[in-house]
């Protein structure tokens, strides 16, 4: 199975050059530390940054330099500061190439869940209602299960919804996944992970089609 480190390194992979892209809290924020060689791409994090680079070392951390999630980042040379709206106004007019959010749950029709599990007190869906409802592609990176072994990749979520239908693929512990008419398509397996052993954690509808190859790094 593959670490949180590994799956933002395989949805690295995605990554083309001159995109803007944003990343969610969580395993997303890893990406940024795993931009291809040669290849430049812009991160931008809705409170109000674009050209976030990866995280400080010890030497060049700065306090007041964080992303949407609180941590602290390092900015790239030419990197801009504004304000909310901006920031906004860049997601909702579909200025964004590429979205990586966390996620709880997702469903076969690419519904996602990554906001509230009942009972617990949350702030608000925040930024990530805008991000689901403007974003033209949206990668997930999750785990596959729940610490209980159940399955994230569902039917339909149990979870209160963020968005219905955007989710178009999803990078897992165990696989790469596309969502498509039907279910979910699986493309790539962890090293030394069956297919069987994605079944097994897949509640969801998964489609095989043919040999699937092993995920490279």
């Amino acid at each position: 199975m593959l670490s949180k480190i590994q799956i933002a390194q395989r949805i690295a992979q995605e990554l083309q050059n001159g995109w803007y892209v944003n990343l969610g809290i969580g395993i997303p924020t890893l990406v940024a530390n795993y931009i291809p060689e040669g290849m430049e791409v812009e991160f931008q994090s809705e409170n109000g940054i674009l050209g976030m680079g990866s995280f400080p070392t010890e030497e060049n951390i700065d306090a007041d330099l964080v992303n949407a999630g609180k941590q602290t980042i390092t900015a790239l040379p030419g990197a801009s500061y504004f304000d909310s709206a901006t920031s906004f106004a860049m997601i909702r007019g579909q200025h964004v190439q590429l979205t990586v959010l966390g996620a709880m749950e997702v469903s076969e029709n690419g519904d996602i869940a990554n906001w509230k599990i009942p009972g617990k007190m949350v702030k608000g869906m925040g930024g990530a209602m805008d991000l689901v409802a403007s974003a033209e592609n949206i990668i997930v990176a999750m785990m596959h299960t729940n610490k209980r072994g159940e399955s994230k990749i569902l039917t339909k979520c149990s979870l209160p919804l963020t968005g219905v239908g955007c989710v178009k693929k999803i990078v897992t512990n165990l696989a790469v996944l596309e969502v498509v008419k039907g279910g979910f398509k699986l493309l790539e397996r962890a090293p030394d992970v069956s297919v069987e052993d994605i079944q097994k954690a897949t509640e969801g509808n998964l489609i095989i089609d043919g040999v699937i190859p092993e995920m490279r790094f």
